[in-house]
């Protein structure tokens, strides 16, 4: 066994064969002397289950409990089967750890105008790019990036799911947005990171853990500090989050910022059922969720303002652009939606709404970004014919009036859902809205005798269908 690593001895922890490293259990003994054992104990502890409501789709009559720094945030008794629960895969809800929730109550601290320019840079799977979503106003405009090319697709697949046409998705390093200066309002970091507030509930990272990998964290979130630091306008925020416990990572992190740059921390209010640790030195506060004292897991946030650099990035409206509109056939299009600032354009035979008047910041954003896609799919053409998407189906600005729709059951919902023939009760033919529990689902195409799914393959569920438990919510 290597010298940095001892087995979990104390009696409390011998039911579990994890192991921690030594050095993090002797920092971890150093930075709380008082909470240590508290604190190891309670890596040992089952992790909570907790999601987050997409208030534009769902709510939820049955009693929860409510994650107090969330307001669409609840913990659930136990795990259930998400991947047979209809509603998961519409978007009506997104299962994320609860510490990093409190995402909101930063976010609301933001003085603001109308039109905020928000990117999310390390945006993968999608759960604070949804939460932004949510929060945001519908003339605002959220970038949700990342790096990783592998991860994108499924960044992509839960932000077409939470049904928002105001967002575009890419693909950059963060030095591709240094030169976009004072372009963002507010920028949300949520950095990679050395991974110790994941120990409860995944072993990897208590093996990948090594006090080399934190000094390299601790390095590269400088680097992505400094590459992202000019796009962010004069008076515009910065979101720093990490889930890790390392002060490298975290609060000297915070010191290198405020000593290399003119800024102003932003305190958070906080009630002191919570059980959040804030944390205040020279001026600077940063907030901390530690496993022995909040229903989460391990997280840390802060919130800066900007006190220099461009006060906004100067649109050219001029500036040729490469978007397709719409060919004027398609006009009735326009009806689908319930928003009237909307514009469409023709992309690949795909007809994409987008909010009209971040058409300029599209724009500015083509030109030097790898743009992966943009408001939301509504139809596919052919020749002069219209054919609804799926991300159609799931969007919150849906005309309902357009298609009609059918109720499912359970087992109906779910055969759906793999892209099986399911029986329609309705005598119209054509495309019909299928939903459960009165959240869509996608489109079928009434035939008379059967009805052609046209759920995507892509995002199907493959596992079969055992005897089918109720969702949480019944």
């Amino acid at each position: 066994m290597p010298a940095n690593i001892e087995k979990k001895t104390r009696k409390t922890i011998e039911k579990t064969s994890e192991i921690l490293p030594v050095d993090f259990v002797n920092r971890i003994k150093t930075q709380f002397p008082f909470d240590s054992e508290r604190f190891i104990d309670s890596i040992d502890q089952p992790a909570a289950v907790s999601l987050r409501i997409n208030p534009r789709k769902f709510g939820v009559t049955s009693s929860v409990e409510q994650i107090p720094w969330c307001s669409t945030g609840i913990f659930l008794p136990e795990r259930p089967s998400f991947t047979l629960d209809p509603i998961f895969h519409s978007g009506a809800y997104y299962v994320q750890e609860a510490s990093s929730m409190f995402v909101e109550q930063a976010f609301r601290q933001i003085e603001h105008e109308k039109g905020r320019i928000v990117l999310d840079l390390c945006a993968a799977p999608g759960g604070k790019s949804t939460h932004l979503l949510s929060l945001l106003d519908a003339d605002d405009l959220l970038i949700s990036n990342e790096v990783i090319r592998s991860r994108v697709s499924v960044l992509d697949e839960n932000i077409r799911k939470w049904g928002h046409q105001n967002v575009v998705i890419c693909n950059n390093d963060p030095a591709d947005f240094s030169d976009m200066e004072g372009l963002f309002d507010v920028i949300l970091v949520d950095a990679p990171c050395s991974g110790e507030g994941l120990f409860r509930r995944d072993a990897s990272a208590i093996e990948q853990w090594s006090v080399e990998n934190t000094n390299l964290c601790a390095t590269r979130q400088r680097r992505i500090l400094a590459d992202i630091w000019p796009s962010l306008k004069n008076g515009g925020y910065l979101i720093y989050s990490t889930c890790t416990f390392n002060p490298e990572e975290n609060e000297e992190n915070l010191k290198w910022l405020a000593d290399n740059n003119s800024v102003e921390s932003i305190q958070i209010p906080l009630q002191e059922s919570w059980g959040i640790d804030e944390m205040e030195f020279n001026g600077l506060f940063g907030y901390r969720f530690l496993p022995h004292k909040v229903k989460g897991e391990g997280f840390f946030l802060t919130l800066i303002r900007k006190k220099e650099g461009a006060d906004s990035y100067p649109f050219h409206r001029k500036t040729r652009t490469k978007l397709e509109k719409m060919p004027k056939q398609f006009a009735e299009i326009r009806n689908w939606l319930t928003t009237s600032d909307t514009e469409f354009f023709a992309k690949s035979e795909f007809l994409i709404a987008f909010p009209e008047n971040k058409i300029p910041v599209l724009n500015a954003l083509a030109e030097q970004l790898r743009i992966i896609s943009f408001g939301l799919p509504v139809a596919q053409f052919k020749k002069n014919d219209l054919l609804p998407e799926h991300t159609f189906a799931l969007s919150v600005d849906r005309n309902q009036g357009i298609f009609e729709t059918v109720e499912l059951d359970l087992r109906e919902a779910l055969l759906f859902l793999k892209k099986e023939e399911i029986r329609i009760s309705s005598v119209t033919k054509g495309w019909l809205l299928v939903q459960f529990r009165g959240v869509p689902l996608g489109f079928v195409k009434n035939l008379g005798n059967r009805a052609n799914n046209y759920f995507p393959k892509e995002w199907r569920i493959r596992m079969a269908l055992p005897e089918i438990p109720q969702p949480w919510y019944l």
